[in-house]
């Protein structure tokens, strides 16, 4: 799950002596409102339709527009989480890869991100989604995973974040391969833990809506 594995080849980056009318061309061809710029192998930030529509020179060399996140990059041996966590950091879809040299070798978009964070926390496997709210100090997911096994159900992925209505603690979300919560919810509430959500999967639902449903749901967003 590096980095460099979701390098997106279709992008290309521009030159500061391309011109505005070309990034433009570019960017209605591959369907993108941004694009990275690259000088002698060097990443120097992004210039987006924005900034090119409002110089309105077609003519204009890139090298004469004020690139934004010139730090929005990751290396390349980073997670796809870190990419995730940079691309919300500078609100952009795009995030460059660089080498331990600072030599460029492409970008990551959201969508490519988003897919690999969804796959590697089993947002497209069949089950249900658990939400406990709980202290730090009350976490064991060895505990939690004892327990729910013993209902015949595995966790398949975890996710810890700050629990927004009380700083003191944290909730944990958790994929289950069943999709039947009744007898896994009361026996995790026998034990003392608190559920405050779930998610059970519905039917009828398209392949492609179920993987962005399933995946907001998981990140509980």
């Amino acid at each position: 799950m590096q980095a460099y594995e979701f390098i997106n080849n279709l992008i290309p980056p521009l030159k500061p002596n391309d011109k505005a009318k070309m990034a433009l061309s570019w960017m209605e061809e591959i369907r993108t409102n941004v694009l990275p710029v690259v000088d002698k192998g060097i990443f120097k930030g992004f210039v987006t339709d924005d900034l090119i529509y409002t110089k309105n020179s077609p003519e204009l060399k890139i090298s004469k527009f004020d690139l934004i996140s010139p730090a929005c990059f990751v290396y390349l041996d980073k997670h796809i989480y870190d990419v995730i966590k940079v691309a919300s950091e500078f609100d952009i879809n795009m995030v460059a890869v660089v080498d331990r040299g600072n030599q460029y070798l492409g970008v990551i978009t959201m969508e490519d991100a988003i897919g690999a964070f969804a796959d590697s926390l089993s947002i497209q496997s069949h089950g249900a989604v658990l939400v406990l709210s709980m202290f730090m100090t009350d976490y064991s997911l060895f505990e939690i995973a004892r327990i729910i096994e013993s209902e015949n159900a595995k966790i398949l992925s975890s996710f810890i974040s700050s629990d927004p209505l009380d700083d003191s603690k944290i909730k944990l979300t958790l994929k289950l391969d069943k999709s039947e919560l009744r007898h896994i919810k009361a026996t995790l509430e026998r034990f003392g833990y608190k559920i405050i959500d779930h998610y059970q999967e519905e039917t009828a639902i398209s392949e492609d809506q179920e993987r962005i449903d399933n995946l907001m749901r998981f990140l509980n967003i």
